[in-house]
């Protein structure tokens, strides 16, 4: 079995450097805003208190002003919601695997997590079924949620359904979580961005997809190249079409902003991403995003 983390680690290493390193955990440490915090019991008001914490109910009955006291919750959890449909088992833009590329993306979000002394879950499926693994800390239990999704993800599976994703998350998670999606579809279906908005209202969602391969570039041109879903070939004079390439691009260019502004809409962050070198500046601008929308 590979051993993820240390890869990802590498790269962190090599491309980010450590400014940016803690720039990423500054960054990922502002989303949570509020006061993340439990009830715990009341006191005696006091000259200082906020007036916010006043129970105005308890304080009739007693006739005396009365505070609520909380105990600070230091763990928070990040559940990790992958999409592993055989359709990540395809190649990219930058000729780079989505299985890995996933598991690279998912991994960085769960690094910074564990190195915060957070809890990390999984949730991960198809069309055909869903799995779930329970919060845990630490990089072994990430390593091995990695591991699961890599192997999870394979030509021969079944296709993706986000929405049956989605709906899995909606009906057995109850802890509030910061909902990490990570999946390669190019447009939020009507079902989905009800389950989005739905999930908002509980979780902080942040959303990263995988791009696809153009199989109009020049850079594939002598590759066979085959359809995971459809195990069909692309033949190869479509894929020396100039016109098709332009029409191709514009297509890709307008699903693209589709999705953001569908996702603008539902509340929910989103980033693209395309290869290892750029995926921590991706979650970069994803957390950073984040912070700002939740200032607003």
């Amino acid at each position: 079995m590979p051993a993820h983390l240390p890869r990802i680690k590498a790269r962190v290493s090599i491309h980010a450097h450590r400014k940016v390193r803690g720039l990423l955990e500054g960054e990922y440490a502002a989303v949570h805003v509020g006061r993340g915090i439990d009830f715990n019991d009341l006191r005696e008001y006091v000259r200082g208190d906020d007036v916010k914490d006043i129970d105005w109910k308890a304080s009739a009955r007693s006739r005396q002003l009365l505070v609520k006291r909380y105990v600070a919750e230091r763990k928070h959890t990040v559940l990790l919601c992958v999409s592993t449909g055989r359709s990540m088992a395809a190649m990219n833009d930058a000729a780079v695997s989505k299985r890995e590329l996933t598991v690279f993306v998912a991994g960085l979000m769960g690094l910074l997590a564990v190195q915060h002394g957070d809890l990390v879950s999984l949730v991960h499926g198809d069309a055909a079924e869903r799995h779930a693994e329970p919060p845990k800390g630490g990089e072994l239990h990430l390593e091995r949620l990695l591991g699961k999704v890599h192997d999870a993800i394979r030509p021969d599976g079944a296709p993706a359904d986000l929405a049956a994703l989605l709906r899995y998350v909606a009906r057995t998670v109850r802890r509030r979580t910061i909902l990490v999606v990570v999946c390669d579809d190019t447009h939020i279906p009507p079902e989905s961005a009800d389950l989005l908005r739905r999930l908002t209202v509980q979780h902080e969602v942040l959303l990263l997809t995988i791009g696809d391969l153009d199989p109009t570039l020049p850079a594939v041109a002598g590759r066979r190249l085959v359809d995971v879903d459809t195990t069909a070939e692309v033949p190869g004079w479509l894929r020396h079409d100039r016109r098709l390439r332009r029409e191709l691009a514009d297509l890709v260019g307008r699903e693209e902003q589709q999705l953001r502004h569908r996702l603008d809409q539902l509340g929910v962050v989103h980033e693209r991403v395309r290869d290892t070198d750029s995926a921590v500046t991706a979650v970069f601008r994803l957390l950073e995003r984040q912070r700002h929308a939740r200032r607003r």
